[in-house]
């Protein structure tokens, strides 16, 4: 049988990170199709695992990989963007962001210096700010 199984399988996609997230979001759909009396969320769960399983039995192997490739990207742009918020959270305790008016680039300034004159290290601009 397992035998089988390989050779049914040889050329075709297979399971990503991408069909991960489409049968969790299905199985979740699914626990909401329980409470709820619309059966709307039955279907959407029905849609989407129908669709992750014509995703793993593709033989457009390039077609699905860069799909998922595209979804590793974003994922990690959302990992990046919540990490630089995270760490520009920690910096406010020590130093204030301005926004440089002329290129709207951010200069980090430390607190408590009283007005200083900040000089955009992007365009050389210099403004005047109470830190």
């Amino acid at each position: 049988m397992k035998q089988k199984m390989q050779h049914f399988m040889a050329g075709r996609y297979g399971a990503d990170q991408l069909g991960q997230l489409y049968l969790g979001i299905s199985m979740a759909l699914l626990v909401v199709s329980l409470f709820s009396r619309w059966n709307i969320f039955y279907l959407l769960a029905l849609g989407l695992m129908g669709y992750e399983y014509y995703r793993m039995l593709s033989r457009q192997v390039e077609k699905r990989y860069q799909e998922n490739q595209k979804f590793l990207n974003w994922r990690y742009q959302l990992a990046v963007k919540k990490n630089r918020r995270k760490e520009h959270a920690q910096q406010r305790k020590i130093y204030h962001f301005y926004k440089c008016p002329s290129c709207k680039q951010k200069v980090r300034v430390p607190r408590g210096k009283g007005k200083i004159c900040i000089t955009c290290p992007k365009c050389k601009a210099e403004f005047i700010k109470k830190s």
